[in-house]
């Protein structure tokens, strides 16, 4: 019996976690819940689930969490040190680090440190401290199997594969709802477009980050650490119908796909179930129907956030940081109506050229990084 704690339990892959759990009662019992500040959907969470505990990273929605929940035995703790508290525990086996933004990254070094096997949602975790997490983890004997999609495919194409046989790995990427419109009408994109994805239904920052592939420039990073290959071992495809998740190519020639529906339900399974492959009932590849695999490379012109990912990979340190501080800090703008578009790539680039040197081996520096970073778009944008 698997003992769950999931940290962002109330966002997309939280709530879907919860899913996998209810499916398998016999292999998981949920113990902790954690989220930011949703209060109302935390609430729901925890009396549907009745976990031993629940954390809030805010005081003021832990105290309400706490009054609302009083009389269930539920513990209620509050504030972003009972989040990293909460993911060392002794109390549970797996953690689910599905925290929204560079936020994660302090509760799964926490996770990290305690050894334990962490389901990593939160990319970011990997961009910003890939060097510290998984030092950590080489030290503590913990765990880290990946949650996103692409990540698990290639996770799955690499199992049983030596690493000095693999050649490159190639991530997929649907190219967003902007894939064919004239890029003369950009400056003009309104965050309401922007949010329409073709394929998947994610929550608004890893949406926008979708439309200008950003979210692959961030996958490529966070693959960089998970499989210890560099930048010029990793390679992005357009693939619209996002069937083929990502795949590897071995020095023989060989290439290896992984293939599904959709679904962020199969990984997060696998993250929880490997080495086994628990039974479920998740939507199957159907292959007595006619259809068609496409791919094409992106265009730089129309994607150049995925160049920006690949600069700061390429340059290290602190870079990768700053990158997605920068991009956090503008995507936030786009949605607020204070930057265009195109504005989010120029900025993220602009905070990219003028970043300072900071201390990329200690946590501190790289919060450092990232303050400096989401202030320097402030800044620009009066």
């Amino acid at each position: 019996m698997l003992r769950l704690a999931v940290l962002g339990s109330t966002g997309s892959i939280g709530t879907q976690t919860l899913d996998v759990a209810r499916r398998h009662p016999d292999r998981v019992r949920v113990v902790a819940l954690a989220a930011h500040r949703s209060v109302d959907a935390m609430e729901a969470q925890a009396l549907a689930v009745r976990p031993d505990v629940c954390a809030m990273g805010d005081l003021d929605a832990a105290r309400d969490l706490e009054r609302r929940l009083a009389g269930t035995g539920i513990r209620v703790l509050g504030g972003m040190e009972a989040l990293d508290d909460l993911a060392a525990s002794p109390e549970n086996d797996v953690v689910v680090a599905a925290l929204v933004g560079a936020a994660g990254l302090s509760s799964t070094l926490a996770a990290a440190r305690a050894g334990k096997r962490i389901a990593l949602a939160n990319k970011e975790s990997l961009v910003v401290g890939g060097a510290l997490v998984t030092e950590t983890i080489r030290q503590s004997g913990g765990q880290l199997l990946p949650v996103d999609s692409e990540h698990s495919a290639l996770f799955q194409c690499l199992a049983g594969e030596r690493p000095e046989t693999v050649e490159r790995l190639v991530l997929t990427g649907s190219g967003g709802p902007f894939r064919t419109r004239d890029l003369a009408t950009f400056e003009t994109i309104a965050p309401e477009e922007a949010l329409r994805h073709p394929t998947w239904a994610m929550g608004a920052k890893i949406t926008i980050d979708s439309a200008t592939m950003m979210n692959k420039g961030l996958e490529a990073i966070e693959a960089a650490w998970l499989f210890g290959v560099d930048a010029d071992r990793l390679g992005v495809v357009l693939h619209p119908p996002s069937i083929v998740h990502s795949l590897v190519v071995f020095r023989d020639g060989s290439t290896k796909a992984q293939l599904g529906p959709p679904s962020m339900l199969v990984p997060i399974q696998l993250a929880l179930s490997w080495p086994d492959r628990w039974p479920a009932d998740f939507p199957r590849q159907a292959f007595d129907v006619p259809f068609a695999l496409e791919f094409t490379p992106p265009d730089p012109a129309r994607y150049p956030a995925l160049g920006l990912a690949f600069d700061a990979l390429r340059v290290g340190g602190a870079a990768p940081a700053v990158l997605n501080a920068a991009n956090e800090a503008a995507v936030a703008a786009f949605l607020d109506r204070k930057l265009p578009f195109p504005g989010i790539a120029r900025t993220v680039a602009l905070a990219l050229n003028a970043a300072p040197g900071f201390d990329a081996t200690t946590f501190d520096g790289l919060m450092d990084a990232d303050a400096w970073a989401r202030r320097f778009v402030e800044d620009r944008l009066g």
